[in-house]
């Protein structure tokens, strides 16, 4: 059954992980400087909002049967 689950959500799962690294490297290297922005003045806030949108554009983009 987990391979049919992840055969079956693999654009969904690949878009979180790539949207977390993502958000930590934006954290990372960009960010705010002035801790007033409330997403990026945390990696913490950033990486999950880089999970979620990540999550939610591979689910846009999975194939429907």
């Amino acid at each position: 059954m987990e391979k049919t689950f992840a055969k079956r959500y693999w654009p969904t799962i690949v878009g979180t992980i790539i949207g977390a690294i993502g958000g930590y490297l934006y954290w990372r290297y960009v960010g705010c400087s002035t801790d007033t922005c409330p997403i990026t003045s945390s990696p913490l806030n950033i990486t999950l909002w880089g999970t979620v949108m990540g999550g939610l554009l591979g689910n846009i983009l999975q194939p429907k049967n």
